[in-house]
């Protein structure tokens, strides 16, 4: 590696690893933090087993995992099976400095810090965990899906189907680090996430439009497809409210700065348009110098006034409809979380017991340091 003075540095590797389950702009903004303490990032993935075993049954299948993390465009590399507790011999195989964390725990199945070997060595670094969101709370909006889970607020009610009310995020979630809590957006936030890269004049600029609602490997292969179809890709995310319009339930699950986060830490998107109109218009067209619009395989619903949304890129040849080969669907992912609702409503209640836990511990150490 070379300094910009010209003197050589190491290259350095940082290591990082985890579940990734349900991969989200939180996971993301902790591998770009990890990214930045050095050269290449490599990260570590579990095996379904080990975190069936340690924290409860995982969302997503380990392939889908390690598919998601190989597409977030801070990480070089991505270590498949990865072992549950870090160990300096992980660490030295794979020729990594040290290891980075968020300011949260983790814990095995017997209560064991699994950074702990890591730490003790003096090869671990912390960076801070984004505030708001967390696996944990994503499965709990699907738990509960209401319709203004992601209207903050000191009251959040929706309306069951006998006309009862009922809160719209767990409150009673008293754990520092997966409890609920505001994600507040900032400019900064965005810039730190995106490429601010403008297109070259050469560039074939690729255009498409979605929800794209809790990131998912079905999303990230079809965004794949459609930067193969060109060399810039932009993605209009519609509000919240227009995609409650077509989605229709209690769609979208994640708010839209959340979702404009998850969708620009994907490797293979350049630009997003946040509030991006339903219909594709003559103007969007013209003032991103759109060369084709895409569509995947799922049904395109009507605008307003029975209107085809893709009738203008329609009319001037500049609209194609392709196949990523995943029909997985945001739909799919709730369905599997609403089918072992129970495993997983166990699984977040452990989880939380076990953090409060070591939480309190960790505050009476240093109560006792203060007062000794």
């Amino acid at each position: 590696m070379e300094h910009v003075n010209g003197s050589s540095q190491k290259e350095i590797r940082v290591w990082c690893d985890g579940c990734y389950d349900m991969v989200h702009f939180g996971h993301a903004n902790s591998l770009r933090q990890a990214k930045a303490l050095g050269h290449k990032l490599i990260v570590g993935i579990h095996n379904d087993a080990d975190i069936s075993k340690n924290k409860g049954p995982p969302v997503f299948t380990q392939e889908e995992r390690y598919k998601m993390v190989r597409g977030i465009k801070w990480v070089d590399e991505v270590v498949e099976d990865a072992p549950y507790v870090t160990t300096l011999e992980t660490l030295d195989k794979y020729d990594c400095d040290f290891c980075v964390h968020g300011d949260d725990i983790t814990l095995t199945a017997e209560g064991v810090d699994t950074y702990h070997l890591v730490k003790k060595a003096d090869r671990y670094k912390e960076v801070s965990r984004t505030a708001g969101v967390s696996t944990t709370d994503l499965v709990g909006r699907m738990l509960l899906m209401t319709r203004n889970h992601f209207k903050q607020g000191d009251q959040e009610y929706s309306v069951e189907k006998d006309g009862s009310s009922k809160l719209g995020q767990d409150h009673s979630a008293r754990s520092p680090w997966t409890g609920c809590s505001q994600f507040l957006p900032t400019t900064q936030k965005i810039i730190q996430f995106s490429d601010g890269k403008p297109p070259k004049p050469t560039d074939k600029i690729v255009y498409v439009a979605g929800a794209f609602d809790l990131f998912h490997v079905g999303h990230l292969d079809f965004l794949e497809k459609a930067k193969s179809n060109g060399d810039y890709l932009i993605v209009g995310l519609h509000t919240d409210p227009v995609v409650n319009q077509y989605k229709g339930g209690n769609y979208p699950i994640m708010n839209l700065h959340e979702r404009v986060l998850s969708v620009l830490a994907c490797k293979y998107v350049n630009e997003v348009v946040i509030g991006a109109p339903y219909s594709v218009t003559k103007d969007l067209m013209e003032h991103f110098n759109v060369d084709l619009v895409c569509h995947g395989q799922t049904p395109i619903a009507t605008d307003v006034g029975n209107i085809d949304p893709y009738a203008v890129p329609k009319q001037m040849g500049k609209f194609i409809l392709i196949d990523s080969g995943n029909t997985i669907t945001t739909e799919d992912i709730v369905e599997r979380i609403i089918r072992h609702r129970l495993e997983f409503e166990d699984r977040n209640t452990k989880k939380e017991k076990k953090e409060i836990e070591v939480f309190e511990a960790m505050q009476r150490v240093k109560l006792a340091e203060k007062s000794g």
